[in-house]
C-alpha cells in the first residue's frame, strides 16, 4: 500500500486481526445491510447504522455536530482515539463514515483495505458479542465544507466546465435504464445523469477481494475518462455512499487535491424541477 499518496489511511485484515485489543484503537463496522453486523463482526467492533446514526433523517443530511459529538463519545472514541472503520460492499457506508469523520475534523481515521468482504474470505475471528465501550470525552470541529458539494457548487460548476463530474453509478443507472440498484428505496423521478459527467462506477477501483487496486491501476482508470488531478473533481452517486468511495480513492489514494462529494447525488439532481438530464451512454472523451 506504500505507493498510494496516503498510505497510513489504509490497514490490513491482518494489520487489524493485530490490534484487536489496542485500547488506544476502536474498530467499527459500518454496514449497507444493518443486520449484518449482528450476524457476526471481528471481536471488539461496535457497529454503527448508516441510516439512523450517520444521518440527520427528518433534514436529508449528514449528522449534525452535536450528535456527531454524542456517537464518538458513546463508542468510547477521545479526539485522539485511531479509528478503523469497515464495512459490507467493499466499504461503502465505512467510506461514508470516513467522509463525516474528516469533515468534522477527526485526525486519525483509516479504513480496513477489503472490508468485510475480506475478512470473511480470510476466515478470521467472528463474535456475536457487542462492547460496551467506556464514554470518552468528544468535541468535533467544522464541519468542513471544503470535502462536500451542494447543489448550487454543481450547477455552477455545470455551468462554468471549471469542475469534472463523475458519476460513479453503474452503468444502467447511468444510461437512465434504471433509477436505483435492485432492493434500494430511495430513488427520483427521472433517470440519467448529470450532462457531461463521465461514468466510473466506484466498483472498478477495487480489487475481486475487495481491496482497492494499486495505484498505478487507479491513475489509469480515471486518467482514460480525463480525470488526472488537472482539474476539480464532484463525485456523485445516488445518495452520496458510493461517491464518497471514489473520494476516498482520488483524494487519498491517488492525492488529487480538489475533490468533493456531491452526497444530494441523484436523488437531488434526479429530483429537480427544470434541472438538465441526459441519458445513454457517456460521449467520448476528447483527445
Amino acid at each position: 500500500m506504500s505507493d498510494y499518496a496516503v498510505p497510513e489511511v489504509l490497514v490490513s485484515t491482518a494489520w487489524v486481526a493485530d490490534h484487536l485489543d489496542d485500547p488506544n484503537i476502536r474498530l467499527v463496522e459500518v454496514d449497507v445491510d444493518t443486520k449484518a453486523y449482528r450476524e457476526g463482526h471481528a471481536p471488539g467492533a461496535q457497529g454503527w447504522s448508516w441510516n439512523t446514526q450517520l444521518c440527520d433523517t427528518v433534514r436529508r443530511d449528514i449528522i449534525p455536530k452535536d450528535r456527531f459529538e454524542a456517537l464518538m463519545a458513546a463508542s468510547g472514541i477521545s479526539n485522539s482515539t485511531t479509528v478503523v472503520l469497515y464495512g459490507d460492499n467493499n466499504n461503502w457506508f465505512a467510506a461514508w463514515a470516513f467522509w463525516q469523520m474528516k469533515m468534522y475534523g477527526h485526525a486519525d481515521v483509516r479504513l480496513m483495505n477489503g472490508g468485510r468482504k475480506k475478512w470473511l474470505a480470510e476466515g478470521r475471528e467472528l463474535t456475536l458479542a457487542e462492547p460496551a465501550p467506556t464514554p470518552a470525552a468528544y468535541r468535533a470541529a467544522g464541519p468542513d465544507l471544503s470535502l462536500r458539494a451542494f447543489l448550487p457548487q454543481v450547477q455552477a460548476a455545470l455551468a462554468s466546465g471549471a469542475a469534472a463530474l463523475v458519476d460513479v453509478r453503474s452503468p444502467q443507472e447511468f444510461t437512465g435504464e434504471i433509477l436505483a440498484p435492485p432492493g434500494l428505496p430511495e430513488t427520483c423521478q427521472r433517470g440519467g445523469h448529470i450532462p457531461g459527467a463521465r461514468n466510473i462506477p466506484w466498483g472498478k477501483a477495487c480489487n475481486d477481494d475487495g481491496s482497492f487496486k494499486s495505484a498505478d491501476e487507479l491513475r489509469s482508470l480515471y486518467g482514460a475518462e480525463g480525470i488526472d488531478g488537472s482539474r476539480a473533481v464532484i463525485a456523485y452517486c445516488r445518495i452520496g455512499e458510493r461517491s464518497s468511495h471514489t473520494w476516498f480513492v482520488l483524494k487519498y489514494l491517488l492525492g488529487y487535491q480538489n475533490v468533493v462529494n456531491y452526497d444530494g447525488s441523484w436523488t437531488e439532481w434526479g429530483n429537480l424541477v427544470g434541472a438538465a438530464v441526459e441519458t445513454g451512454a457517456a460521449k467520448a472523451v476528447a483527445a
